[in-house]
């Protein structure tokens, strides 16, 4: 893990910083070298995530349904350890226990007959809750936009997934199909969206920055929040059903 934290630390570093008066966000002070990032990751988009994104979307709607209930299956074992983490205490409760009952599908079927999934949570926001700052805004090639404090934080989520606890050779398996079918369902269920910005936007890396700091932001904001959550209600409920 030092070693992975070390590469990522050199990587962020190496980007060279542009010029303050043609920054167009604070946040953003690599944007010139992030630009380039990111018509790298369009061009391999065009190249391999669109086109695989349509053979997705012609499956049947059973066969979608089932890839993305299992790229959500792998993600709760990270969001049990980072809610409890962050001491929601429930959150990763639900977690746990739709992860061991769907592992008898895995994660292909739900099982929990359940509508309230758990919120997900990383070590991103995890390190938010312990007021670690975000950092700048990088765009990493095929990782994609974020700050450095999310792609540290998904560096350990990484190296820290507990589905390797689960024996070989499944976990192998498991960890090394995850990812990829993760970009895939995600790039294809949210296919129309994606293309509206990446064809249609007068400023497709401007949009994809704002955007990405709206979905990030509401992530965080309220993390501390005492109010209950909607998987602190979703647990109540599973409880009372069971």
């Amino acid at each position: 893990m030092r070693k992975l934290l070390s590469v990522m630390t050199l990587v962020l570093a190496g980007c060279s910083a542009t010029s303050p008066e043609i920054v167009s966000d604070n946040r953003d002070p690599y944007e010139n070298t992030n630009r380039k990032v990111f018509e790298f990751n369009m061009a391999v988009d065009d190249v391999v995530l669109e086109p695989v994104a349509r053979g997705y979307r012609a499956l049947p709607d059973g066969v979608q349904t089932a890839l993305t209930n299992h790229a959500t299956w792998t993600s709760y074992p990270s969001t049990a350890v980072n809610s409890t983490f962050q001491g929601k205490y429930e959150n990763a409760a639900l977690a746990t226990i739709q992860f061991l009952i769907n592992g008898l599908t895995l994660g292909f079927a739900d099982l929990t007959e359940n509508d309230d999934d758990p919120e997900p949570e990383d070590f991103g926001q995890t390190m938010a809750v312990w007021n670690v700052p975000q950092g700048d805004y990088v765009v990493m090639p095929l990782l994609g936009p974020g700050t450095t404090r999310s792609h540290v934080g998904w560096v350990v989520d990484a190296v820290t997934n507990p589905l390797g606890f689960m024996g070989e050779p499944t976990a192998d398996t498991i960890r090394m199909a995850s990812t990829p079918t993760s970009i895939v369902t995600f790039r294809g269920n949210n296919y129309e969206q994606i293309n509206d910005i990446k064809y249609n936007a007068i400023d497709p890396y401007a949009k994809t920055r704002s955007l990405y700091f709206q979905y990030r932001d509401g992530q965080i904001v309220g993390l501390n929040s005492a109010a209950p959550s909607d998987a602190d209600k979703a647990f109540d409920d599973f409880l009372d059903e069971n």
